[in-house]
């Protein structure tokens, strides 16, 4: 979510205090000189805030504060810029619970209140705030769809997100916004809803109008392709991706995931042979990725066992129930099969299993080389960590 973990940011926008014609940023980001106050007061000096919604069917109030609460705002407004926020909270329920303050002076206080709230990780109550700066309805264009963006965020950010994609949307529809930082939020929530053929063209809009989307950008739409059964259009956009980043390895591995994805498993090898053979595998993911690739790839047992031995010898790969089953079954179907090298890996894989499957599998194999009393051994313990066929087992045990 954008504001999780970026706090300081949350008041994006100038708010217009209309006291004086002033403007007040966002605490952290204003300046915290000593002539703070006397440019409070209608310094010509002061910014005033550019229209970020100039196509907005909204119509602006014109509701100014009120000359009687001047003192109040004011004191409002200096809590949270100095990051007083409980002091914000109590000066914002003050103006809220005044009868004399008019929709204008209840908006900023609201609004005011729901910055201190979050700020105060109080998700709750600061969406209950950005609630009324919409219901008082008495801030500029700026204020007032800033504030329903942040309410569509937050309610997303805590699973409600068919309520935060409603929010969403009003908002787009009186903004006009297509600002793809938006858009992506929009896209994001639809595919959370599992309404991937929604979220395709919101997706692909917002990274159509970023010079820069990010790599997670993409990962959604070819994400959300996949879910609407849309696999060769998902693989088509990360090829076109891989080719326009050759060296990007993020753009290679995602482009080896959706080939495992449509099944597609000799393409998926061949861009995993060129990260293996530049070196460029860093990550246990990354090596988990690969030797997954190859062990479904016909033919490609040496891969497997490369992959996972470069990547213990390197501790990348832990060595874990998946490694080592993987590393037995390369061994096993190898031609010619390396038989002692698949048992010592089953050896490994078997206690660190769930149940006694792997065990029972050990088993077998022991007894097909003619290992009895190991494969008895083995079958004990198939059932003692609990087989489906246990007559099976109970047969090797009871070898003669």
């Amino acid at each position: 979510m954008i504001f999780r973990n970026h706090k300081q940011a949350v008041l994006t926008v100038l708010i217009a205090t209309a006291l004086g014609g002033v403007v007040v940023t966002d605490a952290v980001a204003q300046s915290r000189s000593s002539d703070r106050s006397s440019d409070r007061r209608g310094s010509k000096n002061e910014a005033k805030a550019e229209a970020l919604y100039p196509n907005a069917t909204r119509q602006e109030p014109t509701v100014k504060a009120s000359p009687k609460l001047g003192k109040q705002l004011q004191k409002l407004i200096d809590s949270y810029n100095d990051q007083k926020f409980p002091e914000t909270l109590a000066a914002a329920n003050e103006i809220l619970a005044n009868s004399a303050a008019n929709t204008y002076d209840k908006s900023l206080a609201a609004q005011l209140a729901s910055q201190a709230a979050y700020q105060s990780d109080d998700n709750a109550a600061a969406i209950g705030f950005l609630k009324q700066v919409l219901e008082f309805n008495g801030l500029d264009n700026n204020g007032h769809f800033q504030s329903m963006l942040m309410l569509g965020q937050l309610q997303i950010q805590d699973d409600k997100t068919a309520e935060g994609l409603a929010t969403l949307d009003k908002y787009f529809a009186e903004s006009k916004s297509t600002k793809p930082e938006e858009l992506i939020i929009k896209g994001q929530a639809l595919y959370q809803l599992e309404r991937y053929q929604e979220a395709i063209p919101v997706i692909k809009a917002a990274i159509a109008g970023s010079t820069a989307p990010k790599d997670n950008w993409n990962q959604l739409l070819m994400a959300a392709m996949s879910e609407a059964g849309q696999t060769g259009e998902a693989v088509k956009e990360a090829e076109a991706l891989a080719a326009k980043n050759p060296n990007d390895k993020k753009a290679q591995m995602n482009l080896a995931s959706m080939y495992l994805q449509a099944d597609q498993m000799a393409q998926a090898a061949t861009v995993m042979d060129k990260l293996l053979a530049a070196g460029q595998l860093t990550e246990e993911r990354e090596y988990k990725q690969a030797y997954s690739i190859y062990a479904n790839t016909e033919n490609q047992e040496k891969k497997v066992i490369q992959v996972i031995d470069d990547g213990l010898a390197k501790g990348v790969l832990k060595p874990d129930y998946q490694v080592y089953l993987a590393l037995a079954q390369a061994n096993y179907y190898l031609d010619p099969p390396q038989v002692d090298k698949a048992i010592d890996a089953w050896q490994k894989a078997a206690p660190l299993s769930k149940d006694g499957e792997t065990y029972l599998n050990l088993a077998r194999v022991l007894h097909s080389e003619g290992r009895i009393a190991e494969a008895k051994q083995a079958a004990q313990q198939a059932l003692a960590k609990g087989v489906k066929n246990q007559a099976d087992a109970k047969k090797i045990i009871n070898l003669k």
